[in-house]
């Protein structure tokens, strides 16, 4: 017997530094790869870093969005963690017999605690299982892989079980006992086994957990299950202002001397930043994102998943091929292209060379569909950040290539010549402001004349300032501000478009040029404070200016009417007896978390019925006109801006409200679609509260 035990430790030993060494070479070798991308900046604000750990790793707050699948997740998780002191004091058992974990007299309390982790996870298997593969949840794949971590896991748990049950026999113990029931009832049901039959099968099933375990181990960093080692890294790394995009520099260095080396953007999957790469591999292919895409949603081709998938299959064997460090399981096959094919041949540079990020790997298309409304992000359980990496693409064939929609290309070019997407003329920019003439909008140029100061320069936006729906909604903000006493003026013709839809399209180099001239003007006039109708403008003022210099408040005008409204200074008295929905602007919402007010506003108005749909606040649809699409015709699938009226005429309700002109615009055309604008109307926030403020008078509105 001590010679068995002398060459089972050895052998154990012996496997285990082999399979530690295994994993190890398999996480540097995926560390290797994404050496290959740009390095990141960071900024080491840790406390904050830390505390996204503590609420989305342990917390597991993103995956109970979803309660079911984050049930199951927290019991594996959790489970997970605390069945290794199981573990150790299995192999204990098995390298010295008769021995175990040296817990004294809470030793059984920690056998019974243990067997209820091991039933726990056993009972989150099998309920994945079934969601997987009976239930079959559509964002959620099937087949043999995608299985493999359940079976894993199943038999870790069962070789536990039935090992300590093995133990109980061999060492004459085989009796029910409250520290080990599961155990003791198989050791029972096992209790004709001769102890030598029961010793061998303890030893068949020591090794089975530990082949597995390290089986296991080896496995994770080169499946999706890579997560467990990228996600917590990967949350960590993440960006603390969601959704903001990097600046580009472009000064050339003048040693560059071919023209071709010069390039914009994400066109090669070695341009993308390290932290980018980490994304890839922390990817669950839990389908989240794409289930609530609205692209996806409405037939387009787009799958944020796909997008991460593909980028990381692509960098897998591209890293194969420039650092001679192959992977050890083949990555999944790409759609059948000639390229492809070559690139899953066993990988020399050139052939990879070969593959194009956008085109063989990633199409135009995809990357087209995107919205930017970012809750394929704030679905992300490991908080992948899918949007910056499309748009880097999208700066790529801007920029480096000159390919864009025909329809953006349109739009972009009337920005850069008369400031807005129509091309209308810039001079015509303050003609809004004529359709109330007793409404006082004074232009910072005029408020100069007559030596006047003022707090607030209200940013009208081009849709506010160009669009005869929007225009309304200016005037009627305008108006609010009048009435509660607020000072503010506007630039009038001299206001530029904010430069969101440049950026998002990809034209970075037109959105730097927009910046600074705004950034000039406004120093000029040494704002202070802005307020805008115009969320898309909030959103660059507020997060993305301050890249290039600016420094002021910036408010959305939500968030003044509600301090208006909470202080007194606005009182809403008429009765506006309506079922309203509130949709919720993405650039609004999910880029800045401004939920409250606008619907604070909405409750304080007497009569008013606020309803909500189904997805709303943080999981609220897009309207379909984010990231520049507002300028595009849909020609895939159904239209985003019908599919999201009709999620608000499911809520029987006699209005629909939001609090940006793009939204309102999508939502009015949705209603058109329905043939339903003559019963149901489509209203600004300020709009609502101006016609329950002006009892007397009344505002002009929709």
């Amino acid at each position: 017997m001590d010679t068995f035990l002398l060459i089972n430790g050895v052998a154990f030993a012996a496997i285990v530094i082999y399979g530690l060494y295994l994993f190890a070479r398999v996480v540097t070798t995926r560390i290797s790869y994404i050496k290959m991308g740009k390095k990141s900046d960071f900024d080491r604000d840790f406390k904050e870093r830390f505390r996204r750990i503590g609420k989305i790793v342990f917390g597991q707050s993103k995956l109970l969005k979803d309660k079911k699948s984050g049930s199951i997740h927290v019991m594996m998780f959790y489970g997970f963690l605390l069945v290794q002191f199981g573990a150790i004091d299995l192999f204990v058992k098995g390298l010295s017999p008769g021995s175990h974990l040296p817990f004294g007299p809470v030793y059984p309390a920690f056998t019974f605690f243990q067997e209820l982790v091991v039933l726990m996870i056993l009972v989150a298997v099998v309920w994945a299982f079934y969601r997987r593969y009976i239930e079959k949840i559509i964002r959620l794949k099937r087949g043999f892989k995608a299985g493999l971590v359940l079976l894993f896991i199943g038999t870790l748990m069962f070789s536990v079980l039935f090992s300590n049950g093995m133990e109980l026999i061999w060492l004459e113990e085989a009796k029910i006992g409250w520290s080990q029931p599961v155990a003791s009832l198989i050791a029972l049901v096992f209790s004709w086994l001769p102890e030598t039959a029961a010793m061998v099968l303890f030893f068949v099933f020591w090794w089975v957990h530990t082949i597995t375990i390290l089986s296991f181990l080896i496995y994770v960093p080169q499946s999706k299950h890579a997560h467990l080692i990228a996600a917590p890294a990967n949350v960590f790394l993440s960006k603390r202002v969601p959704g903001k995009l990097k600046k580009i520099d472009f000064d050339i260095d003048e040693d560059t001397e071919d023209e071709d080396e010069i390039s914009f953007g994400v066109g090669k999957v070695e341009d993308f930043e390290q932290h980018q790469m980490i994304d890839f591999y922390a990817c669950v292919e839990c389908g989240r994102c794409t289930d609530v895409c609205p692209a996806s949603g409405t037939g387009k081709m787009l799958s944020p998943m796909d997008i991460m998938i593909k980028a990381r299959d692509h960098l897998t064997q591209k890293g194969a091929a420039v650092t001679g460090k192959k992977p050890w399981v083949p990555t999944y096959a790409f759609a059948g292209t000639a390229g492809n094919q070559m690139a899953a041949a066993d990988g020399a540079v050139e052939k990879m060379d070969a593959v194009s990020l956008i085109g063989d790997v990633i199409t135009q298309e995809e990357l087209a569909g995107c919205t930017t409304c970012r809750n394929c992000e704030d679905a992300c359980p490991v908080n992948n950040e899918h949007v910056g990496t499309i748009i880097d693409m999208r700066r790529y064939l801007v920029m480096t290539e000159g390919k864009m929609d025909p329809d953006a290309q349109r739009a972009v070019m009337n920005i850069e010549r008369q400031g807005n997407p129509w091309g209308l003329s810039k001079k015509d920019r303050i003609k809004w402001r004529e359709q109330d003439e007793d409404a006082y909008i004074p232009t910072v140029k005029e408020l100069k004349k007559e030596d006047k100061d003022f707090e607030y320069l209200f940013w009208v936006s081009s849709m506010g300032s160009f669009d005869n729906r929007s225009q309304k909604i200016a005037l009627a903000f305008a108006k609010l501000m009048n009435k509660a006493g607020i000072s503010f003026a506007i630039l009038g013709n001299k206001e530029q478009n904010s430069g969101d839809t440049a950026r998002r399209i990809g034209n970075e180099f037109l959105f730097q040029e927009i910046a600074e001239k705004n950034m000039k003007e406004f120093n000029k006039h040494d704002v202070k404070k802005i307020v805008t109708i115009d969320p898309h403008a909030y959103n660059i003022f507020k997060n993305e200016y301050p890249d290039f210099g600016f420094e002021a408040e910036v408010y959305h005008h939500t968030q003044m009417l509600y301090d208006l409204v909470m202080n007194g200074k606005l009182k809403p008295e008429r009765d506006i007896n309506q079922r309203l929905t509130y949709h919720d602007s993405c650039y609004l919402g999910r880029y800045n978390g401004v939920y409250d007010p606008p619907r604070e506003i909405l409750k304080s108005i007497p009569g008013l019925e606020l309803t909500e749909m189904d997805r709303s606040r943080e999981n609220g649809m897009c309207c379909g006109a984010g990231g520049g699409l507002m300028w595009s015709e849909e020609t895939t699938g159904n239209r985003i801006n019908v599919a999201r009226t009709e999620q608000a005429l499911q809520t029987e309700s006699t209005m629909i409200s939001s609090a940006c002109p793009y939204c309102l615009t999508m939502l009015s055309d949705g209603t058109k679609a329905k043939e339903v604008e003559e019963d149901i109307s489509t209203m600004d926030v300020a709009e609502i509260l101006a016609l329950s403020v002006f009892v007397e008078e009344g505002v002009k509105t929709a």
